[in-house]
């Protein structure tokens, strides 16, 4: 019978499963790292870049309305000839207070919904937009998008774009 030496007798079962457990707790750690990495992706990439562009498009919106139109209705498309706001100077850019007028939803898709006196029920974007006149020949617009809600607790990702429109157009 051969004897062998304690140094030579290889890896105990108890080893064994130390050393696998803490595998596994570096695995279940990196797994929490993705369900992180996804949140964000999802919060700051797809849903802020949505806000951004949503915002942008309304801005344009408002941009091609003639100086003095304060009728046409841009909650709307395309933006319908009376019984809206037009570029008529009010309205606010805050998503949480938005006023009459000066705020239109989309669906999950980006899609306008309809405007009414009420609130849809089936919004994913708000936009709501606020026209200034700082001088005479002078309007600035202000357009903020949000998100209605993200995944995780982070806060809504909100876009903001802001141009100016003057009159007479001095090239």
């Amino acid at each position: 019978m051969i004897r062998r030496r304690d140094s030579e007798a290889g890896v105990s079962l108890i080893e064994t499963l130390a050393a696998t457990a803490l595998i596994l707790v570096a695995i279940a750690g990196l797994g929490s790292m993705g369900v992180v990495g996804t949140t964000t992706t999802e919060n700051e990439g797809h849903l802020a870049a949505r806000c951004t562009e949503y915002a942008q498009d309304k801005m344009e919106q408002l941009l091609v309305l003639a100086w003095g139109d304060t009728d046409a209705d841009t909650r709307v498309f395309p933006a319908a000839a009376a019984g809206g706001t037009g570029l008529a100077v009010g309205g606010s850019s805050n998503t949480a207070a938005p006023v009459a007028g000066y705020v239109d939803y989309l669906d999950q898709n980006g899609n306008l919904l309809a405007a009414g006196a009420g609130v849809p029920a089936d919004w994913f974007y708000i936009r709501a937009w606020q026209v200034t006149s700082p001088s005479a020949n002078l309007k600035q617009v202000t357009v903020t998008a949000t998100v209605r809600s993200t995944l995780g607790r982070t806060a809504p990702p909100t876009s903001t774009v802001a141009a100016l429109k003057t009159f007479p157009f001095q090239p």
